[in-house]
This record gives C-alpha cells, structure tokens and sequence, in this order.
C-alpha cells in the first residue's frame, strides 16, 4: 500500500520539494491532502494535478475544489484527513498544534519547521514517546537521523552541526550593520523561502537547529557542536564514544532527506546526481565568528534555560526578520531585539498554552523592542 502523505505548506520551497519527490516515487506514495497560508493560486494548481482529497487554506478564497479555510485550516486537517504522514514544512508555530494531533494520533511526522521542536520541544517529544514518530526532514538532522541509525544511543559522545557560513562569512560585526535585504537574500549554496535564508545569514538558523536537535536526540546543548563548512558536503556528523566520526555526505538538494523521511530512510533511486568525491571540492571547516553571529550564542543560552525561553526567542526572531525584509530595522538589530527579548521574560513550564501565550508576548515585545530603537520608525 502507497504511504499517505498530507503536506502542510505545499506552495513553499519545501513543499514544493516534497511534491517532486513524491512524482518520482511514484506508486510508493499517495498525496492525499494539501494546504498553503495564502497561495490560492497555486494550491490550486497542485490539486489540479494531484487530486487530494483534502485541501486546506490559512488565507484567502481557495479557486479550486473544497477546502477548509481559516486560521485553523492546518489544525483540522491533521484532525479529520485521512493520512500516514503529515509533512509539517510550514513558517513559523502555525505547525505546533497539527504536529501534536498527529503524534496523538499515532501518525509520523515529517518535520521540516524548526518553531516546532525550538518552541514546544518537551511537549512534542512526550507526545511521540506515547504515540507516532517524528522523523527530521532539514538536511542536517535528516544526516544525524541517517548516521546514528549504526550507533547505539548510548554511544552517541556528540553531535556536529555543519554550517555554510551563509553569504556573510568573514565579515566584522561592524561590517555587518550594512547589510541590505537583498544581501542577506543570497545564500551561497541553499535555496530556501526568504525567513529561513535571512536566519541562516544571521546563523539564528544553526541556533534553531541546536533546539532541536536536543529534542530530536536527547543530548544537552553542551553536546552539540556548530562548525562552518563552506562546501555544504558534510550535512552533519555523530562523534562516538571511541573518537571515530560518522558523517553523511551529498551535494546540496534538499529532495533526498526528503525521500529519506517519507521512506523512513528506505533506500530507492532519487533520480538525482550521484555524489561523486572525485568531482568534490576540497572540504574546508572552520569555528563559527560569534562575536560576529551573536544569534548562535542567544540559542544555546534559551536551550540551557530551558521552559518558555527557547519560545520567546523563536517569536522574537520571527517578529523581527520581517522588520528587518521591509526596510524597517538593520540587519544587527535582529539579534540585539531577540537579546532584549529574552532579558525581560521571566521563563515558565513549556505547557502548550504557555508556549503559545510566550511566543505570542515575544512578538509583541519584539515589535516594542524595535520602535523603541527606532524611535517609533518600526
């Protein structure tokens, strides 16, 4: 029997991915249901071609078959659809609540949003302790997920994140202040929906994935570890307990932890490129400049803290990369509003309400924060 996918996010970069998996898969899927936040136009298209059975839209009037609409779109999709597999590949917390219907459900989660896990990490893992499983989509879980498959838990001494530097590597802090939108917008070697290029400019980006990683496999923060590495070949690396080192490698394309989250690391042609170490460039790494990436420091400081912190660090940075898009704060005032953030909030037990209710006031003291350096331009 074909798995059943439900994609939330369908109309972006992800999830556009996903769908071009799922047409080389064939028979091996089935794209039982659709959903995007605004992107009527799309969505439409996507049913046109794919025939979901469910559909679902945030925003806006859906041009194509019957749809659920609203802010709980997502929300009730993963409540009434029928599905094996919910791609969760939204921006932002909007995917926390479905992500939690399909654990209790019993169903897999194919996670591609970072707010997830880095805002209700406690609650989703106890959530897939009782119930479903969460499999990593993000190229560099996905190649924790791949390495520790041969090692025992116990086994596992760290965890190496590997980082592209983004467009900005070598540059001073000072230099920083300069950076124009459409800078940041130039990733070096990923293509990726504009939130999450501009996090990976700052390196908030890595810092998410710290979060989550210690949810994902249980290590504290002090045993996850951040290098650059320009070529983006290494996806990331499992240090063992005897010293030796596991590493996944390929080239840079985000369809292949795709496939491996929606076979469930099932091993079947991609159609893509091989990777070819004789056609690889020399493999470079180097320490992350955090005196020039302070975001990076900001996330292992809301990973020790622990409870809502991590939460109120996510919205903030989620209230201010928009700011930063529209022209409306510098590039460094990202991490300087996320810092003030954090100072005022007074962290508590990472409930689901809670979580919800801290992210909610981070946004809003976020934007304060802005106009308050701005002098009201924010």
């Amino acid at each position: 029997m074909p798995r059943r996918v439900l994609i939330l996010g369908s109309t972006g970069s992800i999830g556009n991915q996903v769908l071009d998996v799922c047409a080389r898969l064939g028979d091996r899927v089935q794209v039982v249901g659709l959903a995007a936040h605004s992107n009527a136009e799309l969505l439409a298209r996507q049913a046109a071609e794919w025939k979901p059975q469910w559909l679902g839209l945030v925003e806006g009037v859906p041009t194509e078959g019957n749809a659920l609409t609203g802010p709980d779109a997502h929300l009730r999709l993963a409540q009434e659809a029928d599905y094996d597999v919910l791609v969760v590949s939204v921006s932002g917390m909007i995917g926390l609540e479905p992500t939690m219907v399909a654990l209790h459900r019993g169903k897999t989660v194919a996670l591609a949003s970072k707010e997830v896990l880095v805002a209700g990490g406690e609650e989703v893992t106890r959530a897939a302790a009782r119930s479903g499983r969460i499999v990593p989509i993000d190229s560099e879980h996905s190649a924790v997920f791949q390495c520790v498959q041969a090692v025992a838990t116990q086994d596992v001494a760290e965890i190496i994140l590997t980082a592209s530097g983004g467009p900005f590597r070598g540059w001073s802090r000072e230099k920083l202040r300069t950076v124009t939108a459409e800078q940041a917008l130039a990733h070096p070697t990923w293509r990726m929906g504009p939130k999450i290029t501009i996090d990976s400019a700052t390196l908030m980006n890595k810092g998410l994935e710290v979060i989550e990683a210690r949810w994902l496999f249980g290590l504290p923060p002090e045993r996850i570890t951040v290098i650059v590495h320009p070529q983006s070949i290494i996806h990331s690396m499992v240090r063992t307990q005897d010293g030796s080192v596991l590493a996944q490698m390929g080239l840079p394309d985000m369809r292949l932890p795709i496939q491996v989250a929606l076979l469930d690391l099932e091993r079947v042609d991609t159609g893509l490129p091989p990777f070819d170490p004789l056609q690889c460039p020399s493999l470079t790494f180097e320490p992350v400049d955090r005196d020039a990436f302070p975001c990076l420091d900001l996330a292992y400081e809301a990973a020790r803290v622990g409870g809502t912190m991590p939460a109120v660090m996510n919205g903030a940075n989620e209230a201010a990369v928009p700011m930063f898009l529209e022209g409306k704060i510098g590039f460094t005032d990202i991490a300087e509003i996320v810092r003030r953030v954090m100072d005022e909030h007074r962290p508590k037990e990472a409930r689901l309400d809670a979580v919800i209710e801290a992210d909610a006031w981070a946004r809003r003291a976020a934007r304060t924060a802005a106009c308050a350096s701005t002098g009201g331009a924010a």
